[in-house]
């Protein structure tokens, strides 16, 4: 497939814009995977959704890094909820091009702005520290939603992180700094999942998922840093900026 230079410029700069706002707060698929619908209109959604996650991967891994340089998460919940979300994501891509995506929009908006409701109401929600002792029930809610979101983000996508965040700060009393860390891993396997599948049919554009996976790392590097900086503070008012942007775009979807 031909791709011009300035498509692959417009997605470059997208996939940067992105990775930095997704290694902040999440919703990074807010920016790329629309870029990608209007630059390539007459693709397959398939292909778009393959090729989308391969940048999302590769930035999600190095604002990862940069975070692991600063802190160290709970590995025990993260890989919990990592492992099934990766089982999760990877049965999502698979039944991808057999569910109509509009039929989720009413759901997820429903969702999102009750996220975002509950939030915005509770102004102290993940500025500290609120774990309790891990419990079989801790672990029960880590796999749980680690599967069910996983397979959301591989059948559909816009607004995992912003689930993933709400899980780990209102169920698992996570900070909201931490919680972003602890996403980022649980990402990468969503995001590694649908790699696979998506991979093993043939539906990523390989060459224009690595172009735009540079610009992805270099947001992803920035988005890192603007975060250490500010801390859970700053990601909490970015993860409700980037819900409400969800909200917009699924209430346009759904409704216009």
């Amino acid at each position: 497939m031909e791709i011009s230079v300035e498509v692959i410029l417009f997605l470059f700069l997208a996939s940067t814009l992105a990775g930095l706002v997704d290694a902040v707060a999440g919703g990074g698929g807010l920016i790329q995977l629309p870029a990608l619908l209007v630059a390539m209109p007459k693709t397959p959604p398939a292909e778009l959704l393959g090729t989308n996650k391969l940048p999302s991967f590769l930035g999600t891994a190095s604002a990862t890094a940069s975070y692991l340089r600063k802190m160290r998460p709970d590995f025990r919940i993260a890989f919990s909820m990592a492992v099934p979300a990766f089982i999760g994501s990877a049965l999502g891509a698979r039944v991808a091009t057999l569910i109509p995506k509009d039929a989720f929009r009413p759901i997820i908006l429903f969702a999102l702005v009750a996220v975002f409701i509950y939030t915005l109401w509770k102004k102290e929600l993940g500025l500290s520290n609120n774990k309790k002792a891990k419990t079989f029930r801790t672990y029960l809610i880590a796999i749980f939603f680690g599967l069910s979101i996983g397979f959301y983000d591989g059948i559909f996508g816009p607004g995992t992180g912003s689930f993933l965040m709400l899980v780990l700060v209102a169920l698992l009393g996570f900070a909201f700094f931490e919680a972003s860390v602890t996403a980022k891993i649980v990402n990468l396997a969503t995001n590694l999942g649908a790699i696979v599948v998506f991979g093993a049919n043939g539906k990523i554009l390989w060459t224009l998922g690595l172009a735009m996976a540079i610009g992805n790392v270099i947001g992803g590097l920035m988005g890192a840093r603007m975060a250490i900086r500010g801390g859970s503070r700053l990601i909490r008012n970015v993860f409700l900026i980037v819900t409400s942007m969800l909200i917009l775009r699924l209430t346009i979807d759904t409704f216009f």
